[in-house]
């Protein structure tokens, strides 16, 4: 019982430090241990297919096919199978710490992982832009249903799951969203294992390991990760000078090494055990026919990774503490994601664009160098005066 109410008070702890982790960019110095990471609808794609092809056909159907949800109002796409450039939202869902189901009854969690993805068969590029999680947003249900509600970014898959999360990313990107892929991070050490191991260059030297687990030590320089490592390597957050955009950094340097690990294996020694660890936590919109076909026409792609994300600035909102993305910022990744789409740039004219201008006229400054102003919420019927 008192191990219980230690656990409920320590992750309580946690999600009040959470609120005042981002004051500014490089202010984010507190130990958060549940970070998910993705990419595993790339390796389904271009691992599974490619290495054993209709010999695990049947095997790989039936695991992958349990993945599927459709997102509801939503036409589904069929950019893959016309072979045009594609983008997925790819959610680490915060439900789980160490692996053990929250104790609220129906908990959904946040999406403490955002990151967009297009895949363009013709340039062969992928690009991945991540969002960070505190990135202040107007939240949407769908396309059409707007909560009008100011929250960080996160909380959208907690207000209407992931159709909400999509339609939110959209809204603030000004980006059609084809697909979405949603996982928990429990595969991960499993899927690198799987690979056998990944190959990334770590940026400064430092130890990190979950509460009652055994530390990974990383030094500066290139390291061959095994599971448990590439899980702790991408979910240090409190030594990192750049905190969570640096966390961000990482976690997509794992991916990017997962999907050429999974590009050039020869073998997948537990391809069952990860496959059903996938069907277990993985959902997404993207059918068994439409892995097959990304990997036969867009496998290219995989071998010319561009890593980007929102840059945010650390402001107050109502006593907690956001990240704004400055219009100028805003419309960068907007131009450069519909630029790896086929589509032409526009004018970002959106609730958070009208929210930067009202700011910034009552003497708001994104440039001052000077962090945690408050930024105002401003309604429909207010003026900067």
């Amino acid at each position: 019982m008192d191990n219980n109410k230690n656990d409920n008070m320590s992750r309580q702890h946690r999600q009040r430090s959470r609120n005042s982790a981002l004051a500014s960019n490089n202010a984010g110095k507190i130990k958060r241990p549940f970070v998910k990471i993705l990419g595993l609808v790339f390796l389904v794609m271009i691992f599974v297919m490619g290495a054993y092809g209709f010999r695990l056909y049947a095997q790989a159907q039936n695991s992958l096919g349990k993945t599927y949800k459709a997102i509801d109002g939503k036409k589904v796409s069929t950019r893959i199978n016309d072979k045009k450039p594609i983008s997925i939202l790819l959610l680490g869902v915060d439900t789980t710490d160490n692996g053990i189901r929250d104790t609220e009854t129906n908990y959904r969690g946040n999406s403490d992982t955002m990151i967009v993805v297009t895949v363009n068969p013709k340039t062969n590029k992928t690009t991945m832009v991540s969002v960070p999680r505190d990135t202040m947003a107007q939240i949407w249900k769908s396309s059409t249903n707007n909560t009008k509600k100011i929250q960080k970014i996160n909380s959208a898959y907690n207000i209407g799951n992931e159709g909400s999360a999509v339609a939110t990313t959209e809204k603030l990107l000004n980006v059609p969203i084809d697909y979405y892929v949603k996982v928990d991070f429990n595969s991960l050490k499993q899927i690198v294992n799987a690979v056998g191991g990944v190959d990334v260059n770590v940026p400064f030297s430092f130890s990190y390991g979950d509460t009652g687990e055994k530390e990974s030590h990383f030094k500066k320089g290139k390291m061959h990760l095994n599971g448990k490592q590439a899980l702790d390597y991408s979910r240090m957050r409190y030594e990192d000078p750049e905190g969570d955009y640096g966390r961000q950094k990482r976690q997509r340097q794992v991916i990017t090494a997962i999907i050429k690990s999974a590009a050039s294996a020869n073998t997948f020694t537990h391809y069952q055990k990860v496959l059903n660890s996938i069907s277990s936590s993985m959902t997404t919109n993207l059918s068994f026919s439409d892995m097959q076909s990304v990997f036969f026409n867009y496998r290219g792609a995989a071998k010319n990774i561009d890593s980007d994300h929102v840059q945010g600035y650390g402001s107050m909102i109502n006593g907690s503490s956001y990240e704004v993305a400055p219009t100028k910022e805003l419309r960068r990744v907007s131009n450069k994601l519909r630029k790896q789409l086929g589509l032409s740039e526009e004018q970002l004219n959106n609730e958070e664009t009208r929210l930067n201008t009202l700011n910034e006229a009552r003497g708001f400054s994104f440039d001052s160098g000077t962090t945690n102003q408050n930024y105002t919420i401003f309604t429909r019927n207010q003026t900067s005066e």
